[in-house]
């Protein structure tokens, strides 16, 4: 791994592509508090968590705006309610014209309703159980996401834990490309080994910035590539 370039010389060059730190500041967003985090239902963060899935790699306002039906449909994602569908009636919804016509992400709710209904029995709750994940370890939360439930891996799962204001970095591409062109990481995005280095980075960032994880990559997308936050 090469030396670390400061993170005060990533800010100035984000704020210099985006007209001043006044533009630059207005680009970020606060995280939620343990508290808050800990305060969510799990229904809705098995309905976010199932948002996600579907907007990969599809049109995002489009599920958007059929997000009301399915929340209809799968019983305001309650985890034990939709645990009670047969695959009968998971193969109906998936063929349901007003929803999206897709098993395979379909099916991802039931399974993340059982990861779901899972960790709070282990837990207490999903909520709690990601509320307390220490952010100097967010890969790790994104490992786990990705090996209890379905469809959770890549960047998925930690679009999920943003929005829900729980403060992550995103390996966009602009971010992989910064890591890439400047040797930070020796193995690939998806290795475990390749996750503990880029942690090891933003970890070095944010206690040289004393920003949270979220704003370091907003930041440094902003000061290179396509500025995809």
């Amino acid at each position: 791994m090469s030396r670390l370039e400061s993170f005060s010389s990533i800010y100035q060059r984000a704020c210099e592509r985006k007209g001043g730190s006044a533009g630059l500041e207005s680009l970020l967003s606060a995280s939620l508090s343990t508290d808050e985090i800990s305060q969510y239902r799990d229904a809705e963060l098995l309905s976010e968590m199932s948002k996600k899935v579907f907007q990969s790699g599809f049109v995002w306002r489009i599920v958007e705006n059929k997000w009301p039906a399915y929340e209809a449909a799968f019983f305001n994602f309650e985890p034990h309610k939709v645990l009670m569908l047969s695959p009968e009636q998971l193969q109906q919804r998936a063929s349901d014209p007003e929803l999206i016509r897709h098993m395979n992400k379909t099916m991802a709710i039931y399974d993340n309703a059982l990861m779901t209904h899972d960790i709070a029995k282990e837990h207490g709750s999903l909520a709690e159980y990601i509320a307390k994940w220490p952010g100097e370890e967010i890969t790790t939360l994104w490992s786990v996401l990705k090996r209890r439930g379905t469809r959770l891996g890549g960047n998925t799962g930690p679009y999920f834990l943003r929005a829900i204001g729980k403060d992550t970095f995103l390996l966009t591409g602009d971010v992989q490309g910064y890591l890439k062109t400047h040797k930070l990481i020796d193995f690939g995005f998806g290795s475990k080994s390749g996750l503990n280095q880029v942690q090891a980075v933003f970890n070095h960032w944010q206690q040289e910035s004393g920003r949270s994880l979220a704003d370091i990559s907003k930041i440094l997308a902003c000061s290179v590539g396509d500025n995809r936050v």
